[in-house]
């Protein structure tokens, strides 16, 4: 995504509160970039800004300087923001050209107009249920191809969206709460007000998605809207709009809420180790399924091999062995499932190269076999019962159903014919790679979030225009770490902050420790007890760069919360030994070595300390 430092250096002095400056930086910046409407929106705050400090100068007392100041910035901090995205929409051919294509083909945009065609698309789908035969395929051909032209534009339109009213906020919240719209429909304007508060942060956005959190009663709606607040909150925008830190404290207040952003926390965490995931079953795992199935995958598609007789004969315990081994590899990729992995990303990463995934929106969609781009395939008879129960059983996120299903055509021609005439007639179930998903299972708010993060991964690693685009898995140009927003500062001091040290653990244990670290030191200093000292000391001596000496003082620390506690004195000690204050280490060492005097660790370094 392409900054303009210029801007950039406006918005630092933007978050100091430096009113003044900003007017005047701002002045300068439009001079140089002429656009009228930008430097009419700025007169009128620099005209009130005079107005305050003329007041101010004559040494009137104005009790409601400070809320006027507030409200400038606020004005400020929006005015700013659409002048950044409309420098990137002019500076990039994607965005220009995803930014017009909606508003030329669709004239009015007003709520109203777009929340009409969305309710009369439900109303419609009814009514199909009345008509009979053909007249009702093509009717739902072209009711679906309509509806999805208007989703397609509105997305696009969203996500290119500048700041948004308050008024335009409240409109969205009533349109996403509304039980007369289709739940595919409002996930997927969740998730495009999501891409464009990424973007750039904006109050209302914002507001939207932890307001829908709070408020749906569908689960689905509610879990994108988490993950959408959950990446959005902007450090920046804090000194701001202080009313974003009130939110997410209330919200914070709800233990179930509180649940949800540690698994969401982890979750996100465990996408990051898709492509580490990915080598393990292609090296370790898939190696030993294929052997043992009998199946070998060649230029004409997947064969069946035949046995030799004489196998049998002269290694009577191999094929049980192929067949135990190939169990075990089945079970080994169940785990990993079951343990958060992400087991289908290296396949289907290769499958995204259809013209399906040139639209943004596409990557976001939830599956539904009446998207044009895949109805024809999902209305075939032949190998439907298989599509339909792969789709419905499989882990699969909805971006890799739609690649699973628009490749289909060339992989059922490759199937062994055996096998598909056995799911044809219904003597088998296919049984996905990973085991199957009990829908049980897929209705729990983790393996929604979970597929949905997974949908958000493959847009930002595989789309091929994702560089126009802020990624929150990749380090951030203003040095914000969206992904780990349990380091955010907004989220201290509130309630969520119980949660921090299970977090860290997490982090420690798939040994990220600069990012345990940044979590830990989020903490507030109330919440600093013996088990975060604890583990600061440890973390201390992973984190390259680290002083010693600040191991040592949180293992002081901890030990005087609890003088008693070996593991402490133990961390004490090591911190001395490792910074060769061998006279230290070595009292410390006889103090372990009366307590647990047969501890062979102990032993061993207080006799190197000895020499």
């Amino acid at each position: 995504m392409q900054n303009n430092e210029a801007l950039y250096n406006i918005r630092q002095i933007l978050v100091k509160r430096r009113t003044g400056q900003v007017i005047n930086s701002l002045q300068d910046y439009l001079l140089t970039h002429p656009k009228q409407h930008y430097m009419d929106r700025l007169i009128a705050i620099s005209n009130d800004y005079q107005l305050m400090a003329d007041y101010w100068q004559r040494g009137l007392d104005d009790p409601m300087r400070a809320k006027v100041n507030d409200d400038l910035l606020k004005k400020l901090y929006v005015l700013l923001a659409d002048i950044e995205t409309n420098w990137q929409v002019e500076h990039s051919a994607f965005l220009k050209a995803i930014h017009l294509r909606p508003r030329k083909i669709r004239k009015d945009w007003t709520l109203g107009s777009i929340r009409a065609d969305l309710e009369g698309y439900v109303s419609d789908v009814a009514m199909l249920q009345l008509e009979d035969g053909q007249a009702r395929k093509e009717d739902s051909t072209e009711l679906h191809q309509r509806h999805w032209n208007i989703l397609h534009d509105l997305f696009d339109y969203i996500v290119t969206s500048r700041q948004w009213k308050e008024s335009l906020a409240d409109a969205f919240i009533d349109m996403l709460l509304s039980p007369t719209l289709d739940s595919s429909d409002q996930q997927l304007i969740v998730s495009a007000v999501t891409l464009s508060a990424m973007q750039h942060f904006c109050m209302q956005k914002f507001r939207v998605l932890i307001t829908v959190y709070r408020q749906t009663t569908d689960s689905r709606l509610r879990q994108r809207a988490l993950v959408g607040w959950a990446l959005t909150m902007s450090p920046q925008a804090d000194n701001i709009f202080p009313d974003m830190r009130k939110m997410v404290a209330e919200a914070c207040a709800d233990e179930e809420v509180r649940n949800e952003l540690t698994e969401l926390q982890m979750q996100l965490y465990l996408c990051m180790d898709a492509e580490e995931d990915t080598n393990t079953i292609q090296k370790e795992i898939l190696p030993d399924i294929m052997s043992g199935s009998h199946l070998k995958i060649t230029g004409k598609g997947i064969v069946e091999t035949e046995e030799e007789p004489l196998d049998d004969i002269l290694h009577p315990e191999k094929a049980e062995k192929d067949m135990e081994r190939m169990e075990q590899s089945m079970m080994r990729m169940v785990d990993m499932q079951k343990q958060g992995a992400d087991i289908y990303f290296g396949g289907f990463s290769q499958m995204k190269r259809y013209p399906f995934f040139n639209d943004i929106s596409n990557w976001f969609v939830p599956f539904n076999g009446n998207h044009p781009a895949i109805s024809k395939i999902w209305q075939k008879e032949k190998g439907h019962r298989f599509l339909e129960l792969m789709t419905r059983i499989g882990a699969f996120c909805d971006s890799d159903k739609y690649s699973f299903v628009l490749a289909f055509d060339m992989v059922m021609e490759r199937l062994p014919k055996s096998m598909l005439k056995l799911v044809e007639q219904g003597e088998a179930v296919p049984v996905p790679i990973g085991g199957e998903m009990s829908e049980d299972e897929q209705r729990q708010p983790a393996f929604m979030r979970r597929t949905y993060l997974q949908d958000m991964y493959r847009f930002y690693k595989l789309y091929s225009v994702r560089s126009e685009f802020r990624n929150p898995f990749a380090a951030d140009l203003d040095g914000q770490d969206m992904l780990l927003f349990f380091a955010n500062p907004i989220i201290k001091g509130s309630e969520l902050e119980s949660q921090s040290a299970a977090v860290a653990r997490f982090l420690i244990k798939r040994h990220r420790y600069l990012e345990a670290l940044k979590v830990l030191e989020n903490l507030s200093e109330q919440n600093r007890n013996f088990q975060y000292y604890m583990m600061m000391g440890n973390i201390l001596l992973h984190v390259p760069g680290s002083t010693r000496t600040s191991a040592t003082e949180c293992f002081r620390q901890a030990i005087q919360l609890q003088p008693d506690s070996e593991k402490a004195q133990a961390g004490y000690a090591k911190t001395l030994f490792n910074d060769q204050y061998f006279d230290l280490a070595l009292e410390t060492y006889q103090q372990l070595l009366d307590r647990n005097p047969e501890h062979q660790g102990y032993q061993l370094r207080a006799a190197v300390c000895m020499t």
